[in-house]
């Protein structure tokens, strides 16, 4: 399909340029929100040639040459990489997952806002986080009324692209034109006093429109690009994540024969990564049937459910499939427009329609402490490692909540069960199920010592449950107070100490 035919609005036509003429046409010191989301749908050239552009700035004496950087959740190193390189970014929201950027974070050389999924686009419209001056959006096409095709990511679009000045579309020839009708856009949210209930009751439900809506008056410059997304794939399940993913099935099997749960579960909702695929896996070979998932990413594991008929139906913002996975999905994309509806991350990862829909939430942790507080930011307290993305807007409102993690970390050296965890994420509150290649501990209902005895006694690692023995032992004789007894000083050395010996 020609460029002709991606680009249907003739007026439109007069508006390509290159990545380098785009990019010239963004201000120093503009907001810009890119879209993007988990490695799908982000613009591939423009990115590429603000980066040169802020470093040659850079190179002639101009170190404030630098943007804030707005996207839905993490991109590649064709965005984030490439600017975080040019130290082009003041100011990254709302996740980030780049090791560059990780690294001038944590050097204190680039700020970073970490938010909730589920508050970027409410915040922009709210006005909590300045003028957004630019929009820059991969597309599939362009229709002959301006309105256009989304990508593989839906994230953010939708407001970048109403919130914005300025807009610069990239439309990727690479992308399959057949996920035309796959997207799920609303419009139908308004700002507080007028807000209104959304209408979907299932994980099915189309609520909005197929298209990004688009005032053409406000596109400064078209570019064309050909390239894939950058999704690595996803390692074969291990021993750990096997063991991880047999507790959670053992414990959903338990579920539904106590009546807690249908015999087809409840909408799914999975992080990203080989944990969740190795769960997803599992899921796939299980006992359940006519499954359906409510989630912020569809990854490979997703994918062969759906193709295995395990899983009917899947609602998420994104595509974060392996470069196989991509070519099975365009293979058979006609099969799976019919599974399949992208959304914006504002309604994939909405509080009210998580807790409506009774989702059952999988999320990857750092670390957790003994009473079930959770960690999924930070090292040691201080250094972010990628950000909180949307495990927060499920963790809180979802009917199940379950955090898992590998018990060791650091070749062994260090316990992914703690005393008291260095950064809080999740309060006690929001975490139900704490999971580990050790066994599953079932928090419900209990007070904090119950809980503590029991996550040591089934997730902590045999190498570190005596000495968790021991300063639960001694916390509980220390006269601090026995509802949630602690040693401070102790507890918050724990980490330090074992990175440092190995062993207290």
């Amino acid at each position: 399909m020609s460029f002709a035919d991606r680009i249907q609005n003739a007026d439109l036509h007069t508006k390509i340029m290159s990545a380098e003429q785009a990019a010239a046409l963004i201000p120093i010191g503009a907001n810009v929100g890119m879209s993007g989301f988990t490695g799908a749908g982000y613009p591939k050239a423009v990115p590429q040639a603000l980066a040169a552009r802020l470093a040659e700035l850079h190179a002639a004496g101009q170190t404030q040459a630098r943007i804030g950087l707005w996207t839905g959740a993490s991109t590649a190193p064709e965005l984030d990489g490439a600017l975080a390189q040019a130290q082009g970014i003041e100011m990254r929201l709302p996740y980030q997952s780049d090791p560059t950027c990780r690294k001038l974070i944590n050097a204190g050389q680039m700020l970073y806002t970490d938010m909730h999924l589920s508050h970027v686009a409410q915040a922009a419209w709210f006005g909590f986080l300045g003028k957004l001056d630019v929009a820059v959006v991969e597309v599939v096409g362009i229709l002959p009324d301006g309105r256009l095709i989304p990508s593989t990511s839906v994230g953010n679009n939708k407001t970048w692209l109403d919130q914005a000045d300025h807009i610069i579309l990239e439309v990727n020839l690479h992308q399959n034109p057949a996920l035309a009708g796959m997207h799920d856009i609303y419009y139908g949210t308004h700002l507080p006093p007028h807000r209104q209930p959304i209408p979907l009751v299932k994980t099915s439900d189309r609520i909005g429109e197929p298209y990004l809506q688009c005032d053409p008056a406000k596109v400064i410059a078209v570019v064309i690009t050909d390239h894939p997304d950058r999704n690595s794939a996803f390692d074969a399940p291990d021993e750990v994540s096997s063991h991880i993913a047999g507790h959670i099935i053992d414990f959903l099997q338990h579920e539904v024969k106590a009546g807690r749960l249908p015999p087809e579960l409840l909408p799914l909702q999975s992080g990203v990564g080989n944990i969740a695929n190795a769960v997803l896996a599992g899921l796939n070979q299980g006992p359940f049937e006519n499954l359906t998932a409510y989630t912020e990413v569809l990854q490979d594991g997703m994918l062969d459910m759906l193709r295995s008929g395990k899983l009917s139906f899947a609602s998420a913002t994104a595509l974060s499939l392996s470069p196989d996975a991509a070519a099975e999905f365009n293979s058979n994309i006609d099969f799976y427009r019919q599974r399949i509806v992208l959304r914006p991350q504002e309604i994939s990862n909405h509080p009210e329609l998580i807790r409506r829909l009774g989702v059952i939430a999988m999320n990857a942790m750092i670390e957790a402490d003994i009473y079930g507080n959770v960690n999924s930011t930070h090292i040691m307290g201080s250094s972010i490692m990628n950000g909180i993305g949307g495990s927060g807007d499920f963790a809180r409102n979802a009917y199940l909540s379950i955090f898992m993690s590998p018990s060791l970390a650091k070749g062994g050296q260090i316990s992914s069960i703690v005393p008291m965890v260095s950064h809080h994420d999740h309060t006690e509150h929001d975490v139900q199920i704490i999971v580990t290649e050790q066994g599953l501990a079932d928090l419900r209902g209990l007070a904090p010592t119950q809980r503590a005895k029991l996550i040591v006694e089934r997730c902590a690692h045999p190498s570190f449950k005596p000495q968790l023995l021991d300063y639960m032992d001694r916390a509980r004789h220390s006269g601090a107070g026995l509802h949630t007894p602690h040693l401070l000083d102790e507890a918050l050395s724990w980490h330090s100490r074992y990175l440092i010996t190995g062993h207290m």
